[in-house]
């Protein structure tokens, strides 16, 4: 029993989920000037969460073909063969019905809606569509990853907000350098299965590059919230090391060919978000105070 739990466990993603999940808290602190009303925090945090989840399994599902090819994906549940097909599209569309009734009843309509927009748009136009269609796949998919903070802050206040788009803007921004890392640690593996990843169509060079040049636009994105006063000194500070960092390692990631210096960037990418969303929490309630 045990065993099958950790396999349905895995299909919902769950260190990608808690980041999401992460992100959209933080949204949700960050849209009032106290603490957020506990009904819609609680159910909103549930909702997006069984979402992504619903999402990641539905990926999977899509997926198990190409997984079962790369050394990274063939011990998934699915392409490994320990879950059927049905097991997993049951599983996932019980989550992404649970998703919706916690965020219809308990929350709101255009959370609802926006999350099921991002479930779809990850889920389905990135999976089936975009990430075979264009090596630009993950520059335009990564809207539906950039979502989360979006939707934690309209779970509490019921509206959109400039500085809610303005996380969005930062994830976004973030996305592409992120994961082309990675693809070009992976990209033997990517052109194996036809999967059209930048690496994989103009090269490592180009992708590094590319990498670079996100991660210039990133820094300027993410000084934003202090430029429009959203955020304070603490966040400024803190995002400046975070940004020193990021541009240390896309730097080296232009002159060194150290085969393990992609993982490591992509390793350091995600805590690089998770820090620099907890400076922004950390920097709204020091303002607070102030």
């Amino acid at each position: 029993m045990s065993r099958l739990f950790y396999q349905y466990l895995e299909l919902c993603k769950p260190r990608v989920v808690t980041l999401i999940v992460f992100t959209a808290v933080v949204g949700m602190f960050l849209a009032v000037p106290g603490l957020p009303p506990l009904v819609p925090f609680i159910a909103g945090t549930l909702g997006i969460g069984l979402a992504a989840s619903s999402a990641a399994a539905i990926n999977h599902l899509l997926d198990h073909r190409i997984d079962a090819k790369m050394a990274r994906t063939k011990r998934r549940p699915l392409a490994s063969g320990k879950l059927t097909e049905k097991n997993v599209l049951i599983f996932a569309l019980c989550l992404g019905i649970l998703a919706m009734m916690f965020l219809i009843i308990w929350v709101n309509l255009l959370t609802a809606v926006l999350t099921f927009l991002s479930l779809i748009g990850y889920a389905i136009v990135y999976t089936v569509w975009l990430k075979r269609a264009t090596p630009q796949n993950i520059v335009i998919g990564g809207a539906a990853g950039a979502a989360p903070p979006v939707l934690g802050w309209t779970a509490v206040t019921g509206s959109l907000d400039p500085q809610a788009l303005l996380l969005f803007l930062i994830i976004f921004i973030w996305t592409p350098p992120h994961f082309w890392a990675l693809a070009i640690y992976r990209k033997d593996e990517y052109a194996l299965v036809d999967i059209p990843m930048l690496p994989v169509t103009h090269g490592t060079t180009f992708t590094r590059l590319q990498i670079l040049l996100y991660t210039v636009l990133l820094v300027i994105v993410t000084t934003l919230p202090f430029l429009t006063h959203m955020s304070g000194v603490v966040y400024l500070a803190g995002v400046s090391v975070l940004n020193l960092g990021f541009l240390w390692y896309a730097l080296r990631m232009m002159i060194s060919k150290d085969i393990l210096l992609p993982m490591y960037t992509f390793a350091f990418s995600i805590t690089y978000l998770m820090v620099l969303f907890l400076f922004l929490l950390v920097d709204h309630y020091v303002n607070l105070l102030l």
